[in-house]
């Protein structure tokens, strides 16, 4: 039986070769990828066993395209490898399609315990989300605006926070520009946003998810 193979979806360059070089001596590095949208395009044709999936990348942020991988191909695990330590996200995106959340700030030996969890059909939180037990989740549970936002309402919306003209997000997406200037000001409207300002704003803190 061959090495585990594993898909590193992440935009940083220093941290993705860190991890190859610390990981290839125990499983298969099959690729790396720095966006979600390239992710979604390679992970057919390569068939990891696993996917390490950074949530704060540009076209399609991590959040999303785990979702859409899940869905895409049910068996392969996912575990979110993130900066963010946002307990509503961490246990949301475990409860949809992620099978292990660890930190960046996480000891090497940790992301490979993970991963070994993982592999044997377990789910992993790292402690330093686990440990807080949801704290900062309860003081507030009222659910997340971003909810309410439509799959094609959160493309439209990452695209543009990441300066892309409404026609660049048209291209991007293959649609019509005016189908993107429906989506931007349905998106203002729904939650009060008058400037562009202030949508940017918006996207930073519910699609565009810290590292």
């Amino acid at each position: 039986m061959g090495k585990p193979r594993i898909l590193i979806a992440d935009d940083h360059t220093l941290v993705v070769e860190a991890f190859k070089r610390y990981l290839e001596s125990e499983f298969e590095i099959v690729g790396t990828v720095p966006d979600g949208r390239k992710l979604l395009e390679v992970a057919p044709a390569l068939m990891p066993d696993l996917v390490l999936l950074d949530l704060g990348m540009p076209m399609l942020n991590g959040f999303d395209a785990g979702r859409r991988l899940k869905k895409l191909l049910p068996h392969i695990s996912i575990i979110v490898l993130t900066a963010n330590d946002d307990c509503a996200m961490a246990f949301e995106a475990l409860g949809e399609w992620a099978s292990g959340y660890l930190l960046k700030s996480s000891a090497s030996s940790e992301l490979v315990k993970s991963i070994r969890e993982v592999l044997r059909g377990n789910q992993y939180v790292t402690p330093q989300i686990a440990n807080r037990k949801m704290e900062a989740f309860m003081r507030d549970p009222r659910p997340s605006r971003i909810k309410h936002l439509t799959t094609r309402q959160r493309e439209v919306l990452q695209l543009l926070a990441e300066g892309r003209s409404m026609k660049e997000a048209a291209f991007e997406l293959q649609v019509a520009t005016r189908t993107i200037a429906f989506h931007k000001y349905r998106i203002m409207e729904e939650h009060g946003l008058r400037t562009n300002s202030e949508l940017v704003m918006f996207a930073i803190k519910n699609v565009l998810s810290a590292g």
